[in-house]
């Protein structure tokens, strides 16, 4: 399924460098200065990713996007940062991100946009995964139980693949919060409890016991 990618950047140096790095990938990518930030966020709501150029006051320019982020119900973020505001910086904790500093090679980049398009999806032998009536098209994101459309938000889905992608492996709220939310998290742990409760819900009787709690561990998905 291709995907929509907008680039948001004031130099040159990245605008050549992610031009390559986005041209690898199946995906249409709609490119721009901060100045167009909000316009093509409003023309192409939903995006899969946003990588957003953030070269001074990083942490500032960060927390005032995440809003705009969330309200326009975008997939993923990736930010490129100064190394020097490494100190100060902070993960958006609403939306699934990372980040690369300015100068990372095109190999991290691409490999940091990879894993936020298509989490957990490196990990499985095709690109459907079956558990009784349950159905993971990682392909296009869409869930299925018993044929039905299973309808969960980005995070919902992202923990429920890594899970399932992963089987018979316990993983802590820590690892989950680091594999899923993204490379860093400062929110509570608690909240992945909040998500498997829902992702269990949503389920049902018959297939949310396979989202195991391992007392005292984490989660785990059995087979």
């Amino acid at each position: 399924m291709r995907k929509t990618v907008i680039f948001i950047a004031d130099s040159l140096d990245n605008a050549h460098k992610f031009q390559q790095v986005l041209s690898t990938f199946d995906a249409e990518v709609f490119a721009g200065s901060s100045l167009q930030f909000k316009k093509l966020l409003a023309l192409h709501p939903g995006c899969d990713l946003v990588v957003f150029e953030a070269r001074s006051s990083t942490f500032e320019r960060v927390a005032e996007a995440e809003p705009l982020l969330v309200e326009e119900g975008v997939g993923a973020l990736l930010a490129i940062v100064d190394e020097g505001d490494l100190g100060e910086f902070r993960m958006p904790v609403q939306v699934k991100s990372d980040f690369v500093v300015h100068g990372a090679s095109a190999d991290e980049c691409t490999a940091r946009i990879r894993n936020l398009l298509w989490p957990g999806s490196e990990s499985a032998s095709s690109d459907v995964v079956t558990v009784d009536s349950l159905s993971i098209n990682l392909a296009t994101y869409q869930v299925a139980v018993a044929g039905e459309p299973l309808d969960l938000t980005y995070l919902e889905y992202a923990l429920l693949t890594f899970l399932a992608t992963h089987p018979g492996r316990t993983y802590s709220r820590d690892a989950l919060l680091r594999r899923v939310w993204g490379f860093d998290y400062y929110g509570g742990s608690r909240t992945v409890d909040v998500h498997v409760r829902r992702i269990r819900a949503k389920l049902g009787p018959d297939l949310a016991h396979h989202l195991e709690t391992i007392r005292g561990v984490g989660y785990l998905w059995s087979v």
